[in-house]
């Protein structure tokens, strides 16, 4: 099978296993805390921890893309801005 058409590069790898890293740590922390009690933030609805990781890795897809459809394919900065993006969905969602 020709897989040539992915482009899989070393940062597209590193991408993807940086998630998988993220979703293996939330089953770990899911294991030893187990629940991690549903709550209600500024978005006024009932959100676990699973939720609020999802709503970060979407938020966080949206803020590159228009990263790099604004300001150019440089992407350094807007990691950053994902990261505070998604230290803030885990505090007040």
């Amino acid at each position: 099978m020709n897989l040539a058409w992915m482009a899989w590069t070393w940062p597209t790898a590193a991408f993807f296993l940086t998630i998988l890293a993220m979703l293996a740590g939330m089953t770990a922390w899911e294991v030893v805390s187990p629940g991690g009690n549903p709550r209600v933030g500024v978005l006024r609805i009932e959100t676990t921890r699973g939720d609020r990781f999802f709503i970060s890795l979407l938020g966080s897809a949206f803020i590159c893309l228009g990263w790099l459809g604004l300001v150019g394919p440089n992407l350094w900065w807007a990691l950053a801005l994902c990261i505070v993006y998604a230290l803030a969905v885990f505090r007040w969602v």
